[in-house]
């Protein structure tokens, strides 16, 4: 009778636990995936979800494209994120974004840094607090980061001069315009594209100014610009908020002039289509969401990742843009 009892409980308490397990969420854990990402870890280490922060230098729908890429990258595993950016390019900001993150003690940081020389020390602050650190877009070399993932500004810079030259046919008169003068991907993509022009071609640059990361100043230099330089043959935009506004002024004025342009953001593939926009350089951004699921997953395992992830670049033109890429 004790023995038939015993076995009654036991059944009983199988099928509870078979009942609860049923009714947890479902979802594979991180070793279902490890084949499809080499650098993840044999086992989870955690036993908890996992928090990733996200921080972006600004809001603009280039980077609330680039989050949709990473919430579909991290839907197959148990992480929470929690996205950050400035209204507007603000180091302040950011710098408190990522003092907020250690604090928090999340489980890892992506980070694409407004200014690497100040945000260095706070990267470093955190993987001494055991939080692995990532940079997309914009690198942080000397500092503790785990990885980077992104292109070669210099060499995207030739490509640039390459689709000036082309466009213009080795002669003319360009603008340039950026967002800050003292970001180290617009000064490489400036030095590669200056480098290509100065010894292919015989193509003038009138003037480069930069607009600090203001939507208001990026409007003002433009038309100044244009207003200054009426005889000008095609304008570079260095940056996003350049380019986003680049294709505001064009629209408004009407202009025809040829607009060249890094990075494919939502308005620019709505330009290039419109023929507002003549080309795009494109960092195939749609690569970075799941490179960065797959390395925050990875470091937060103590597992080595590789340093740079370079995920390219090429250029779009109007003339084989569909509105598919």
């Amino acid at each position: 009778m004790r023995i038939t009892s015993w076995a009654a409980c036991t059944f009983l308490l199988l099928l509870l636990l078979t009942a609860c397990k049923d009714s947890a969420p479902s979802g594979p854990e991180l070793t279902a995936s490890a084949s499809q990402h080499p650098e993840l870890s044999a086992g989870n280490n955690h036993d908890r979800p996992l928090t990733f922060g996200i921080i972006y230098p600004l809001a603009h729908p280039f980077y609330e494209m680039i989050t949709e890429s990473i919430e579909a990258a991290s839907k197959s595993y148990p992480i929470q994120l929690v996205v950050k950016a400035p209204d507007e390019i603000n180091l302040e900001q950011q710098i408190r974004m990522m003092e907020n993150m250690i604090n928090q003690k999340v489980d890892g940081i992506a980070l694409d840094p407004i200014d690497p020389v100040a945000l260095e020390p706070y990267i470093n602050r955190a993987v001494q607090a055991g939080i692995p650190v990532i940079c997309f877009e914009s690198d942080v070399p000397g500092s503790m980061r785990s990885s980077f993932i992104g292109s070669s500004y210099f060499n995207e810079g030739m490509l640039m001069g390459q689709i000036v030259e082309r466009t213009l046919k080795g002669k003319g008169m360009i603008m340039v315009e950026g967002s800050k003068a003292t970001s180290t991907q617009q000064n490489s993509r400036l030095a590669g594209m200056l480098e290509y022009l100065k010894t292919k071609t015989d193509i003038q640059v009138l003037e480069t100014r930069y607009n600090e990361g203001n939507n208001e100043k990026a409007i003002s230099d433009l038309e100044a610009l244009i207003e200054e330089h009426p005889h000008f043959d095609a304008l570079v935009a260095l940056d996003i908020i350049s380019s986003t506004n680049a294709i505001l002024v064009w629209k408004s004025q009407g202009l025809k002039r040829f607009a060249l342009t890094f990075g494919m953001t939502p308005e620019v593939k709505e330009a290039l289509l419109n023929r507002q926009i003549h080309a795009v350089i494109s960092e195939n951004e749609q690569m970075w969401g799941s490179k960065m699921i797959e390395k925050l997953l990875a470091v937060s395992n103590h597992n080595e990742v590789s340093e740079i992830t370079n995920t390219g670049y090429q250029e779009v033109t109007q003339t084989e843009f569909d509105g598919t890429y």
